[in-house]
């Protein structure tokens, strides 16, 4: 597709782009189910577009793990599994963990996190929590989904590793995927969802790693409780 300097006008990366973030946010709505197969032709007149783009999309999409490709019928949703998110959780809390130590031990890193961690930057990621913790209280799972992800990959950033922050942000999505698939069963979310961003950030602004550590392992024990919880209903 050609490039523009109009108004409106998008390059074909904009576009793959575009469309992997809508099909992203229709898979974390609930709109497009566990299971659910579709073809570039179909996603690709769904949003009046050529196919190279989506398909671009849709292989970005598998990589993360949100779709699987079919040679010969198209891409379905990934359906995780309760086992899958343990597995995730496990994952996030060893990573976690190791730079739980790094910072514990000033090792290299890590060593200009104090630095990097200004009243404003916390305070910008304090909001995000704030925005999610509302959310959770009310039950709104798409709201807290996208302030949630926010906080997350701000909290991440502040530990100086891009390679870690986009791991984990992919882990992260992946986490709400599989949650997703369950929680929009239910009719009313409040009192479900974990909500104890402010108490993290602040154990972290503080460096108090012990008290950080405490959040995560509740956090990790209610998600892992709540996904099973809702696999055996």
């Amino acid at each position: 597709m050609p490039t523009s300097s109009g108004n409106g006008a998008v390059t074909r990366s904009t576009l793959r782009q575009q469309i992997a973030d809508a099909l992203r946010d229709e898979v974390l709505a609930g709109r497009l189910q566990p299971g659910q197969e579709f073809t570039v032709k179909e996603i690709a007149e769904q949003y009046g577009v050529s196919a190279t783009p989506v398909r671009e999309a849709l292989v970005d999409l598998s990589a993360q793990g949100l779709l699987e490709a079919d040679q010969h019928r198209g891409f379905r949703v990934h359906e995780y599994s309760a086992e899958d998110f343990r597995g995730m959780i496990e994952a996030r809390a060893l990573i976690t963990e190791g730079m739980f130590l790094a910072l514990d031990g000033g090792r290299q890193g890590f060593e200009n996190l104090e630095e990097a961690k200004t009243a404003a930057t916390v305070a910008g990621v304090r909001r995000r929590g704030e925005e999610a913790q509302r959310a959770a209280a009310a039950g709104d799972l798409t709201v807290l989904i996208g302030y949630d992800l926010r906080f997350w990959r701000e909290l991440s950033a502040q530990f100086g590793n891009p390679y870690l922050t986009d791991f984990l942000h992919r882990l992260r999505l992946q986490s709400w995927v599989c949650l997703v698939q369950q929680l929009r069963r239910l009719t009313d979310l409040r009192g479900q969802l974990w909500s104890g961003h402010t108490e993290l950030i602040d154990a972290l602004a503080s460096r108090d790693t012990d008290a950080a550590r405490a959040v995560l392992a509740a956090y990790y024990a209610h998600s892992i409780a709540l996904i099973e919880r809702l696999a055996a209903e």
